[in-house]
């Protein structure tokens, strides 16, 4: 680990590092949130209560997987040393996933489980070369540049997603009523528009940038060097999972901020994954509207990203992840509070309008979308950063698979409550509802976790 004494690594090293978050991020603002998905739910579903449940179950699976395999992966990371195999196994599923999502045709629902499947690959291929991509940070710089680095990580993550959206919009993205996209023009490399292979392509699209902006991590950033054989390190790695949750009895401090990041990151990521799909259920966006809310989001998100990794250093990262907490949880508020044409739950009506975010619901959705962009890079960057700062150096993959496992018990428990009480109320809004649970207790949980450095 990098002591406060010691140099920073090459600059190279840690551009490539940072490049590692734009690479993933367009699986997630592509895929997840702003193209596939609502056009998954919209056009190939058909039905957006039924299609956010299936999407809801699909990320709930991909979660469970993760949960379950992370502690042990990260302990065997740890005793074998490397850390860029693991990244290349990983990153390969998710090129694969990505790809097959081309064939999620219009209607057709006999290719749903595939879809669906191949979904859930990617994802897990994500979350988990992110895992071992975080694992690199104690080599790089000193902790007092710490949340700089994971500042700067998360920025340049929403800046590729923000340029990736960009180029889906004005080249790909079709609007299901004119074929034509956000330049009024078909949909490049003669894609067919009545087919929705604008929107299809996100996911081939999604592997081919990530296997751009990998790239230079495997040149340019050192490795950990090796330890054990792989075999070795399985049984190092089974024998350390099973004393892992012994250990963290003495680790009071740290196992609270992994259950306080279970809880908060689950209302997060299950926001984003239904952010897309709320919109198109509840205003009838399209892969446009939704496509240039995107956007909005992710220049405001890559803004409060580097700015709260500067405050991170500054005031501390609970600090930062507190705040960032009580704005989701008014945002959210805010949103469940919006209807197609009225507002406050339905107390004050509003007039309908024609034309692109015309009315004034829509307008306050995108208000509260840009609160909600502000705050989520900085909530991340800051919840990776606080584990580097409360985790033994010796063991870090392990307790960043343990991170992992905190903050993808995400993928599978406030999906799938969402998906379960979407399906049993048959109501985007009351699915959604459960979210602000999670904000609230996540504040009640890290406001008991002591930051060194901070609280003496």
């Amino acid at each position: 680990m990098v002591t406060a004494d010691s140099p920073r690594a090459p600059r190279r090293a840690l551009v490539a590092w940072v490049l590692f978050d734009p690479a993933c991020q367009p699986f997630f603002t592509l895929v997840t949130t702003f193209i596939f998905a609502p056009y998954f739910v919209s056009a190939v579903v058909g039905d957006p209560a039924r299609g956010q449940a299936l999407w809801g179950y699909a990320t709930g699976a991909a979660g469970l997987f993760i949960a379950l395999c992370s502690p042990l992966l990260g302990a065997v990371a740890d005793a074998a040393g490397q850390r860029k195999p693991w990244i290349a196994g990983f990153g390969a599923m998710l090129v694969l996933g990505s790809a097959l999502l081309w064939f999620a045709a219009p209607g057709e629902e006999s290719r749903i489980p595939l879809i669906l499947l191949a979904f859930a690959i990617a994802t897990i291929g994500a979350e988990f070369a992110t895992v071992f991509n975080n694992a690199m940070m104690p080599s790089l710089v000193p902790p007092s540049h710490m949340g700089r680095l994971s500042g700067a990580g998360w920025g340049c993550g929403y800046a590729g997603g923000l340029i990736s959206l960009a180029i889906m919009l004005v080249f790909f993205s079709t609007s299901p009523e004119t074929g034509l996209t956000l330049l009024g023009t078909p949909p490049a490399l003669g894609l067919d528009a009545a087919a929705r292979e604008g929107d299809r392509i996100s996911g081939p699209f999604t592997a081919l940038w990530f296997l751009l902006f990998a790239a230079p991590l495997f040149f340019f950033v050192p490795d950990t060097p090796a330890k054990l054989p792989l075999r070795a390190a399985m049984r190092v790695g089974l024998k350390e999972v099973s004393g892992l949750f012994g250990r963290l009895r003495t680790r009071r401090n740290l196992a609270r901020f992994l259950i306080a990041n279970m809880v908060y990151a689950d209302g997060l990521v299950a926001l984003f994954a239904f952010g897309g799909i709320y919109a198109a259920g509840t205003f009838g966006w399209g892969s446009l509207e939704i496509g240039i809310f995107g956007i909005l989001l992710t220049i405001f998100g890559t803004v409060g990203a580097l700015v709260g990794g500067r405050l991170d250093d500054a005031f501390g990262a609970r600090a930062v992840i507190t705040g960032s907490l009580a704005v989701l949880f008014l945002a959210s508020l805010g949103i469940l509070g919006l209807d197609r044409d009225s507002l406050l739950f339905g107390l004050v009506p509003t007039a309908p309008a024609q034309g692109l975010f015309a009315t004034l619901p829509e307008k306050i959705y995108l208000g509260l979308g840009i609160f909600i962009g502000s705050v989520a890079g900085p909530l991340q960057a800051a919840s990776r950063s606080l584990l580097v700062r409360l985790a033994p150096a010796e063991s870090i993959a392990e307790y960043f698979g343990l991170f992992a496992l905190s903050g993808k018990l995400t993928s599978f428990a406030a999906p799938t409550l969402v998906a379960i009480v979407t399906t049993l109320s048959g109501s985007q809004k009351a699915g959604v509802a459960v979210l602000l649970v999670f904000f609230a207790l996540g504040i009640m949980l890290i406001s008991g976790v002591r930051e060194p450095g901070k609280d003496g």
